[in-house]
């Protein structure tokens, strides 16, 4: 048992002063109270933490390594991803739970209280299986227990390398699974959560329109009836022509005529969609899993949040390529794209809620339901996912409520964040994380002996 109270809180009816906060053995918040004294751990502003939807943990230790240009003067995502395929080949399963402990407590104190890890990386260099076939997804479920961050874990189904249904290249080859294999490791990785923290959970992730077939991609919902769907869907203008010529239709336009979308359903960036595509995914109930930093990275295009949020779709963020975790600058950078795309300011504030406001409600509410997790409220019964922000600052100085929400995301950044719960986990506290000094140094070796291949 342990009480946070708050001097103002986020709760799911507003804001409200001295809240207190219970939370029981398991990790559950087990009682709110306003208007309560001071008692257990204090803090100044207590918000419930979100979800980080999209992680490819591993990519973290590219960060920085890819911004020269290769011989292609129209150097691009595609260029990118050869230089990813060269890397991922030298990893071992040791370093791939040391990356994703690091990138796992750069989360936390960022103020993410849970990351869904979309996690293909799963056989050794050459394809071969691992003895235990899901080696890796064991690796991150270790790193999760280490990290502390509440994991939702999604085995990525990856067979082919393109439409037409070739084969994977030596770069993809690791990630390679028939259906029938794909379901085994599955399988295999979620009888592999018993050993983890309670809160932990699994979903399943066809990797996209390429990389699957579409008799598989029909099956998914009778094949794996309960838990998250992930699917990167319409994030290159190349990927919309590759499924326009080979299956008839563009992605989104392919995916809601032959697929059954649901709000169990997150598509992954969805850059590349039409008006049409944008209002009728919109309406599906599937989340959009929104990526702005990696986006903006790739040149993939910007995501048309806008008309998303007035057809009521639902949305969550998520950091990708990991090349910066920064929960604040996620949120700025979406909001900017579409200022800049459009000629205005504030572009996804409404009357009643600031930028934001706004927002921040979106992605609790949308990382909740792409993660499956009973999350993103102050509220009795979910978990205690929290964070609290530094309202000493002189970014934060003399602001409250929605506004002191706008100055963290727009004037301030990550340092704001001074704890974070997940699960009741206290793993952050004066902004570090408490394992920060081990996990920063077994992620130093790993660059150290991956040297060369960077």
């Amino acid at each position: 048992m342990q009480t946070i109270w708050a001097e103002t809180a986020l709760l799911p009816s507003g804001w409200a002063s001295h809240v207190r906060v219970d939370i029981d053995a398991q990790g559950r918040i087990s009682g709110v109270q306003t208007d309560a004294p001071a008692y257990g751990t204090r803090v100044a502003m207590l918000l419930p933490a979100p979800v980080n939807a999209h992680s490819h943990a591993f990519q973290r230790a590219m960060a920085g390594l890819t911004e020269r240009r290769g011989p292609d003067p129209s150097d691009s995502f595609w260029t990118w991803r050869q230089l990813m395929f060269r890397f991922l080949d030298r990893l071992t399963p040791d370093h791939i739970e040391a990356i994703t402990a690091f990138v796992q407590m750069e989360m936390l104190e960022a103020g993410y209280g849970a990351s869904v890890e979309f996690h293909y990386l799963h056989h050794q260099p050459g394809g071969v299986p691992y003895d235990n076939i899901a080696e890796t997804s064991t690796r991150v479920l270790a790193a999760a227990e280490q990290s502390g961050i509440g994991l939702c874990l999604l085995p990525v189904h990856y067979q082919y390398g393109g439409c037409d249904q070739r084969n994977l290249t030596a770069g993809q080859i690791r990630f390679g699974n028939t259906f029938e294999q794909f379901q085994t490791v599955h399988a295999v990785a979620s009888a592999s959560l018993t050993d983890g923290s309670v809160d932990n959970s699994i979903g399943v992730a066809p990797h996209s329109l390429r990389a699957v077939g579409i008799e598989d991609l029909r099956a998914y919902n009778a094949a794996f009836p309960s838990g998250p769907v992930h699917m990167h869907l319409a994030e290159q203008t190349a990927e919309v022509v590759e499924v326009e010529q080979h299956w008839g239709a563009r992605p989104v336009t392919w995916a809601l005529d032959n697929m059954d979308l649901d709000p169990r359903w997150c598509l992954i960036h969805c850059t590349q969609m039409t008006l049409d595509e944008t209002i009728a995914l919109a309406r599906s109930g599937a989340v959009a899993g929104l990526c702005p930093i990696t986006e903006s990275s790739l040149g993939d295009g910007i995501f048309d949040a806008v008309r998303w949020v007035e057809n009521n779709g639902a949305f969550a963020i998520g950091s990708d390529s990991n090349i910066r975790i920064s929960l604040s600058e996620e949120l700025r950078t979406l909001d900017y794209s579409q200022r800049l795309r459009d000629g205005t300011r504030a572009a996804l504030a409404s009357l009643e809620k600031s930028t934001g406001r706004r927002m921040f409600d979106g992605i609790l509410k949308g990382g909740a339901q792409a993660s499956g997790r009973e999350t993103g409220r102050i509220e009795v019964g979910y978990w205690a996912d929290l964070l609290s922000l530094d309202a000493t600052s002189e970014h934060m100085w003399g602001r409250a409520g929605d506004t002191a929400l706008d100055a963290w995301i727009f004037a301030g950044d990550d340092r704001l964040v001074t704890d974070v719960w997940s699960a009741g986990r206290h793993m952050v506290r004066s902004g570090q994380h408490l394992q920060r000094a081990p996990i920063v140094a077994a992620y130093k070796q790993v660059i150290d002996a991956l040297r060369d291949a960077l």
